[in-house]
């Protein structure tokens, strides 16, 4: 008989962030794959947890997947956890999860502690609906390209960042998306937790003042419906978008799709408005 997998969510900062039942499996299960057995040990030591331990970090997680894989079939028990927070979501463990679901083994989710929706209940901003997007990329251009393709999401966005790269995110963010309301939060449930909020410029302003460490989520407003748009404000969003460094053709693309527009008719209009404003300029 396969044993069974189980995606266990461990404390994001404050050890007391572990539900019972989190507890119970910890103990009952025959090994515990943790991405970094070090880190992992503080926690299962503190709760007087000792079981055989598998390092799971992110380099070596195909290769120690087979290793799991093979202890499920065989019968064995196994927790699955990460740092902080759940496997998987931004964390070593979809690898294994996805492979465990293909071989018909058994995955059971053991809820707990989540840095993003934490973040968004103290952002203050909308809750209703939010798209995660994890951690940007590193590289600026990269980054800045995700940033610009999300400047139409009318969804609140939840993100993360590393202290080493969370200023020059909030530059980008800064002349991508203007003035927007955000909230910036570290350290959540720590010792040294903090939020800040208002707009981006103020967030910056607030936190070249402060010491920049630990982790931080970014929650930062959606595109606002606000008054009704008119062709001209169309217009002007596209050339906003090639301002940025997009080909017209991109910016059309971006703007039809987000007001279900005519991408044809879109961009007529839009070359033809640079024909016009270039002939008066003449």
């Amino acid at each position: 008989m396969k044993g069974t997998l189980y995606i266990v969510s461990t404390p994001i900062g404050n050890l007391e962030d572990i539900t019972l039942r989190a507890l119970r499996v910890l103990k009952e299960v025959d090994v515990i794959a943790a991405e970094d057995t070090r880190h992992s040990l503080k926690l299962l030591n503190h709760y007087g947890i000792s079981k055989p331990l598998i390092s799971f970090w992110r380099e070596r997680e195909k290769l120690k997947s087979a290793d799991v894989l093979e202890r499920l079939y065989s019968g064995q028990s196994v927790a699955l956890i990460s740092d902080a927070g759940t496997p998987g979501i931004s964390d070593p463990g979809a690898v294994l999860i996805k492979k465990a679901i293909a071989e018909n083994i058994q995955v059971v989710s053991i809820p707990g502690p989540s840095a993003l929706i934490s973040a968004l209940s103290l952002s203050g901003l909308p809750t209703e609906e939010f798209t995660f997007i994890g951690f940007l990329p590193s590289k600026k251009s990269q980054r800045q390209k995700v940033l610009k393709d999300l400047c139409l999401e009318p969804r609140t966005l939840i993100l993360f960042e590393a202290p080493h790269r969370i200023t020059d995110t909030l530059k980008d963010m800064e002349e991508i998306f203007v003035e927007r309301k955000a909230a910036v939060i570290k350290e959540i449930s720590k010792i040294h937790e903090g939020v800040l909020r208002g707009s981006i410029s103020e967030i910056r302003s607030k936190l070249e003042k402060t010491k920049i460490a630990g982790e931080y989520v970014i929650i930062l407003e959606g595109k606002s419906e606000g008054k009704r748009i008119t062709t001209k404000d169309i217009l002007l969003e596209i050339h906003s978008l090639m301002k940025k460094g997009l080909k017209r053709k991109e910016a059309v693309k971006k703007i039809a799709d987000a007001y279900k527009l005519s991408k044809k008719e879109l961009y007529d209009k839009s070359l033809r408005e640079y024909l016009d404003f270039s002939n008066s300029s003449q």
